[in-house]
């Protein structure tokens, strides 16, 4: 082989090498509009760190597993149908304060945080890795889609979650057509301290109104006089047995985070029989991780499937 011809050979060799490596090497900046601005990520992370349970829900609906997770301590927080679908993961403490050591620790390419809860950490998490700040705590049913889809184009799997999000309102919608009650259903997270009812501008009142579910809340607000502004805009009101008596739900969704709680103590009062979902022996207690902590697509379609086993459809 001649000189020229050799050098010809090694230049398609490296030239080959190089639409190989260029994917890897020239992938195109994804940006996202976060709580914090503009989000921008170029490499496709795969040692994430989520730090709220809707953003676990999220990652598994793409099949994509988190190497850490502020579970609480305790991993069967999450429910069920999400663990089934990721790996294993290391807890980095509370949701509410997470540890940033044990997230350093395990040397994330990208942390995904909650605007409410982590805002004042934020800086911190940054420092440790790039760190995507969504709506969590407080968000609605439609803003947790939202989040859903910037965490696709945030994973590079923009595509994916766009058809998983349409798969699954596929799923409500399929569902909605199968419960055709009337009766309203409430509910409610209970514990030794109070009651707190989750209105429809709730996640879990968001996933009732998607469903067709009416709300004994809505009646509510178009009788309200300027004094009772309480639940006015709020996601979760705290209740007294005395609203709870105006409210007057067909069915009362009760989730539990101790035993006794409140509601065992008001059951003790005659006034609790009037209630029509005592009447139609309609309370009923429910998990308050799936109802409540979970937020997330496979939680939104394991609550209704409970809704058309609880109302008979």
């Amino acid at each position: 082989m001649n000189n020229k011809k050799q050098w010809n050979w090694v230049y398609a060799i490296f030239g080959a090498v190089m639409m190989l490596l260029s994917p890897f090497s020239s992938a195109e900046i994804r940006t996202v509009n976060d709580e914090q601005g503009q989000f921008q990520i170029e490499s496709v992370p795969t040692r994430i760190v989520v730090l709220e349970f809707s953003f676990v829900d999220a990652l598994a609906a793409v099949g994509v597993s988190p190497i850490g997770v502020a579970d609480d301590n305790d991993e069967t927080r999450v429910i069920a149908s999400v663990r089934s679908k990721i790996g294993k993961w290391q807890s980095v403490g509370m949701r509410s304060q997470p540890s940033l050591e044990a997230i350093a620790v395990l040397k994330p390419d990208l942390i995904i945080a909650d605007a409410e809860r982590h805002r004042t950490i934020y800086q911190d998490l940054q420092r440790i890795a790039p760190t995507l700040l969504l709506k969590s705590r407080g968000e609605t049913y439609e803003e947790n889609l939202e989040s859903a889809q910037k965490i696709g184009v945030a994973l590079d799997k923009e595509v994916k979650m766009a058809l998983r999000i349409k798969q699954h309102q596929h799923h409500m919608a399929q569902s909605k057509n199968r419960l055709v009650s009337k009766e309203t259903v409430q509910f409610a997270v209970v514990s030794d301290k109070g009651m707190w009812l989750h209105s429809p501008v709730s996640y879990a009142g968001g996933v009732l109104s998607s469903l067709g579910i009416l709300s004994p809340l809505a009646k509510q607000e178009e009788d309200k006089t300027p004094s009772e502004d309480l639940h006015s805009g709020k996601a979760y009101l705290p209740t007294s047995f005395e609203f709870l008596l105006k409210t007057n739900p067909d069915w009362l969704l009760v989730g539990a985070y101790s035993q006794p709680n409140i509601v065992d103590e008001w059951k003790n009062n005659p006034l609790f029989k009037i209630l029509k979902s005592s009447k139609k022996e309609q309370v009923v207690e429910v998990s308050p991780a799936l109802w409540s902590l979970n937020r997330g697509m496979l939680a939104a379609e394991e609550i209704a499937h409970e809704l058309e086993t609880l109302l008979g459809h």
